[in-house]
């Protein structure tokens, strides 16, 4: 057994399934850590994913459409995003609890809609977005096929992440969302309008929480089933923790996430003799160390997750 894991065939495989379960949690990931940058905790990633994969669901199925069914799954996690914004900026109510609420709010949704959905129909499975080769990349050993022979979103995922590094560390505006999070009042006696910026890293947070639940649909599964998100909510927003609030680092984080995924479903498929349940606990095994590991390194923004009330002390 030992020879069939050392055997670069399985590494390949193993790389490839890594950049694959790390997607959905790379989307959730940036969108939360933009919110939480300018001072928003959400919590209710969960749903805001699971809001985005049902609603591109239901958009490529009505419409035959892999783009419309994108654009479906954009706006159910812009429409969970902006519930959150709301009450969290608008109605100045507790973070957290707002956050879980929703998470148990969409859920119901979507499994109630998605009987709806399925009644009296057979199994429909849509056709899911190809995976484009670049040519030269691709032959690299190990790497080549896990990075560059892949789909749109893991490509365009390789732009944002250097844009939005680019934009905390080099752009006016990018510092102002920072100072939002950091110091809202001081932002705001400088002239940075907090709760606009607030709402707008909310949007930014419903749309990529809306890709990264899309991803899942569109492009891995092809089908919608009722609670298919399954944690990842919550351990794209453990990645922003470990990656120190920094796109690079967030990033890096999901990566070993989804690398723990991908190693317990390749342990399988070569029959390593441990209860099925045991490898189906490694990512959050991992993910529950890594927390452990970053306590007191915690980047978090100071103002993190407390409304802001414009004339209050």
């Amino acid at each position: 057994m030992l020879e069939q894991i050392l055997t670069m065939g399985f590494f390949t495989a193993f790389f490839s399934a890594m950049v694959r379960m790390a997607v959905p949690l790379i989307y959730a990931g940036l969108g939360e850590m933009f919110a939480e940058k300018a001072g928003i905790l959400n919590i209710g990633m969960e749903g805001v994913m699971l809001s985005g994969a049902f609603c591109s669901f239901a958009g490529a199925m009505f419409s035959g459409s892999l783009m419309i069914g994108l654009l479906c799954g954009i706006l159910g996690g812009i429409a969970v995003g902006m519930i959150h914004a709301v009450l969290s900026i608008k109605l100045a109510q507790n973070q957290s609890v707002s956050g879980i609420a929703i998470n148990m709010f969409v859920l119901g949704v979507t499994s109630f809609f998605s009987r709806i959905l399925k009644e009296g129909k057979s199994y429909q499975q849509l056709t899911t977005f190809s995976t484009i080769k670049i040519p030269g990349l691709r032959s690299i050993p190990l790497i080549g096929d896990a990075l560059f022979n892949q789909d749109i979103f893991t490509y365009f995922l390789y732009v944002l992440i250097i844009v939005m590094t680019v934009f905390y560390a080099k752009t006016a505006k990018g510092l102002a969302f920072q100072a939002v999070g950091e110091h809202p009042r001081a932002a705001d006696a400088a002239g940075i309008p907090v709760h606009k910026y607030q709402y707008i890293a909310m949007l930014v947070n419903g749309i990529l929480g809306g890709i990264g639940g899309a991803y899942l649909v569109l492009v891995q599964l092809g089908v919608f089933t009722e609670n298919m998100i399954s944690g990842r909510g919550y351990i794209a927003l453990a990645a922003v923790i470990l990656g120190r609030y920094t796109p690079v680092g967030t990033f890096g984080a999901a990566l070993i996430f989804g690398g723990a995924n991908a190693l317990q479903i390749r342990l399988q498929a070569v029959g390593v003799p441990l209860p099925a349940q045991a490898l189906a606990m490694l990512p959050y095994i991992i993910t529950l160390i890594a927390l452990l590991g970053s306590i007191g390194r915690s980047n978090e923004p100071e103002s993190l997750s407390k409304p802001y009330i414009r004339g209050s002390r």
